[in-house]
């Protein structure tokens, strides 16, 4: 079945090496929205080569870039997932048949395709906010990378972090809300060559975002 159209925001910083292949993978139906957070590469000029629909960010940090991707959007259900290549982006449909029967929130849980693809540091971490999440009553083991809602339901949950606190926060205050939170495997993969996360790809990264889920954890 192909979907009519699910907008896909891609926060993007530096990720010129990774998009083509990203856009590539997109299913049918499916139309990316690039959010470029302050590039160097000319990835916003990839990403408008490839036919994307390209945003401007100038606020640092991955909760700004993905808010204003949710208000460029105007599909029902809008999909999010990073823009490195490491997510297969074919298990987007499986998402978003999850909301139309009825998931307030569908996010995808990290299996690793191989060694070496998720570093210690930052599995740990997740890890820990996973059984924190499960602790109050959210039966989920990742953060959620890969995710799909409706777009009315997320503008109006008021997600207002706007640093790599925004996913723990918005699964915070879906629990909160009391909605129905479905969570399925996806496949995790390495980066495309030449991009390196901003989290994960260093322990300084994984740091500065354990900063900012603690800010959330503390509201």
């Amino acid at each position: 079945m192909i979907d009519l159209q699910v907008d896909v925001v891609l926060p993007c910083l530096d990720e010129a090496g990774a998009l083509p292949g990203v856009l590539a993978a997109l299913p049918p139906g499916y139309r990316a929205i690039v959010v470029d957070n302050g590039s160097s590469d000319g990835s916003p000029e990839v990403a408008a080569g490839l036919g994307a629909k390209v945003v401007n960010e100038p606020r640092r940090g991955y909760g700004a870039a993905v808010h204003t991707g949710l208000e460029a959007a105007t599909t029902d259900i809008v999909c999010f997932a990073d823009a490195d290549g490491s997510l297969d982006l074919a298990d987007l449909p499986r998402l978003v048949a999850a909301v139309r029967e009825g998931a307030d929130l569908a996010v995808g849980r990290r299996v690793p395709t191989h060694r070496g693809v998720w570093p210690w540091h930052a599995r740990a971490g997740n890890a820990v906010l996973s059984l924190l999440l499960r602790s109050r009553g959210l039966p989920v083991r990742d953060i959620a990378p890969l995710r799909a809602v409706r777009r009315r339901a997320l503008l109006d949950l008021d997600v207002t972090d706007r640093a790599f606190g925004y996913p723990l926060e918005l699964l915070i205050k879906a629990q909160r809300a009391d909605w129905q939170v479905w969570e399925s495997d996806v496949s995790y993969g390495e980066r495309a060559k030449g991009t390196k996360s901003k989290v994960s790809g260093s322990l300084r990264g994984t740091l500065r975002a354990i900063r900012d889920f603690g800010k959330v954890l503390a509201r």
